[in-house]
This record gives C-alpha cells, structure tokens and sequence, in this order.
C-alpha cells in the first residue's frame, strides 16, 4: 500500500480546524477512557489501522486493559463495558454506519439514558470526528508505525 498526499503539508489551513476540533473533543469533559473506545470501535468498522495503532496505544499508556481492547469488536456478547459505554458504542456504531442504520431511535434512547443533552452533542461530535480522521488517514494511506517486523514462515 502506497503512501498518498500527506494532508499536513499540502493543506496546512485546511487541517488546523480539524486539529482544533480534535483537541475540543478530547477536552469535552468526556471521559478519558470513553473517547479511546469510540475512537477505537470506530476505527475497527472504518478499517483504519493507522488510528487503530495509535489509539490502542493510547488507550493501553492510560491503563486501558487488554482484554477491553481484544474485545471492543464484539462488545455486545461482553460484560467487560459499563452501560453507559454501551450505549455509546452503539450510538458509535449508528452514527458511523449510518446509510445501513440511520441512527434508530431505540439506540438515541439508550443513549439519552447515560448522556445528557449536551454530552450527546459532544458524543456525537467525538463520533463525527474520528470518521474523519479515519477518512483521511484511509484515504491518503497513512501508515502506521512498525512496532515489530514482519513474522517470516518457515518453509
């Protein structure tokens, strides 16, 4: 896979609202841990590996476990999530996948029982935000770091 444009450079002006609404969303007042799962739970159904990596990563440094981690793509069938990152990863997963779901009303309902108002806007936000990046970092085929060489079979 072959590196694209790099976004920084050639567009600079464009991408500073972005980091700026990056660093809103991560000083929202959400918690910590919550914004690293609907990065990470995004990330997964968006096929990003660069923001896969970097937000494992991130969630790990802040003492995010392992097993919550292996099993945030199949968070329904565990006990490992509190409700209220329940709900917020189903309104994840509604708002990314939204021409298949249309964000049903079952799941803003889940989610008004855990957020208030105004969280739901900066959940959704938090939500809309990592689309994006996921979009640009797909798009534009950033890679991410090699943290180990690649496994070579015996023949």
């Amino acid at each position: 896979m072959s590196k694209r444009l790099n976004p920084y450079t050639t567009a600079p002006d464009m991408m500073k609202p972005m980091i700026a609404l990056e660093a809103a969303v991560k000083d929202s007042g959400l918690e910590y841990s919550l914004i690293e799962l609907v990065k990470m739970r995004a990330s997964q159904i968006n096929g990003c590996a660069y923001c896969l990596h970097m937000h494992s990563a991130d969630a790990r440094k802040a003492g995010e476990s392992e097993a919550r981690l292996y099993l945030l793509s199949a968070w329904r069938e565990s006990e490992l999530y509190t409700p209220r990152e329940r709900a917020a990863l189903a309104w994840t997963e509604a708002l990314t996948l939204l021409p298949q779901t249309h964000a049903p009303d079952a799941d803003y309902e889940e989610a008004l029982r855990h957020f208030s108002g105004e969280e739901m806007v900066k959940l959704s936000l938090l939500i809309g935000t990592i689309n994006v990046w996921n979009r640009i970092a797909v798009g534009f085929r950033s890679h991410h770091p090699n943290d180990r060489a690649p496994r070579i079979e015996a023949a």
